[in-house]
């Protein structure tokens, strides 16, 4: 019988497999990530669960030093084909291949909810980060309509692949327990992006690392972008 851990690598491998990147969203969706930290010259980052590799290509385009990890294989191999510019190997995020604070960013993207011992895995990226490291997270927001009407009642979330979703009073409470302060969270933007890519006259010259500001309040995002640094 396999564990959870071993469930989650094969349902990604398969997912990864069957619809490789149409699995995710495009690339330019990946670029307010790079608006959000900012990557200086040749500093070091590292993108735990980076999937294909599109978050360490933007930020390798940025300047930063791109390192990942993935419990899948198939995508850790589609990355290094991605971004053979970056280093890339199939590890555990609870039990990161790397030296104490070695990256000055670090990031998990759409990941986070579906790990399995959630404190361990921001321990262990809080353990690799410098001492004045950016961490940004992007997590999934259990109170926004789809997960609460659609997903979660008709059981529609990927179970195999471990998939869940808090609200966002227990995000904040994880983040800042396991020794993080919080700098700043953003509403998800790629919904807003995605829209205006369907309206001609809106769709030209669209900075998609702006952060913008949104008049809907946080808790109606579908995701939540966190932005944090170590709590000394």
């Amino acid at each position: 019988m396999m564990s959870k851990q071993e469930d989650i690598q094969v349902a990604f491998d398969d997912l990864y497999k069957t619809r490789g990147f149409r699995y995710l969203r495009p690339r330019e969706a990946y670029e307010i990530f790079t608006g959000i930290l900012a990557p200086g010259n040749g500093e070091k980052f590292l993108d735990v669960a980076c999937g294909p590799g599109l978050l360490l290509k933007e930020m390798a385009k940025a300047g930063a030093i791109s390192y990942g990890i993935d419990i899948s294989p198939h995508a850790v191999n589609m990355s290094k084909q991605y971004c053979p510019e970056a280093e890339v190997v199939v590890a555990n995020a609870e039990d990161l291949p790397f030296q104490d604070k070695e990256f000055k960013y670090v990031s998990c993207i759409g990941s986070l909810e579906r790990m399995i011992d959630r404190k361990k895995a921001i321990s262990e990226q809080i353990r690799v980060a410098a001492d004045d490291a950016k961490f940004c997270y992007m997590v999934r927001n259990s109170n926004h309509l789809s997960w609460k009407i659609l997903m979660k009642p008709l059981k529609l979330y990927n179970k195999k692949a471990h998939q869940d979703a808090m609200d966002l009073q227990n995000w904040c409470d994880l983040f800042t327990s396991c020794g993080l302060r919080i700098l700043s969270i953003y509403p998800d933007h790629w919904p807003y992006y995605r829209l205006r890519k369907l309206i001609p006259i809106w769709n030209r010259n669209i900075d998609y690392s702006k952060i913008r500001k949104f008049p809907f309040s946080l808790n109606r995002a579908y995701e939540f972008i966190f932005v944090l640094e170590k709590d000394d």
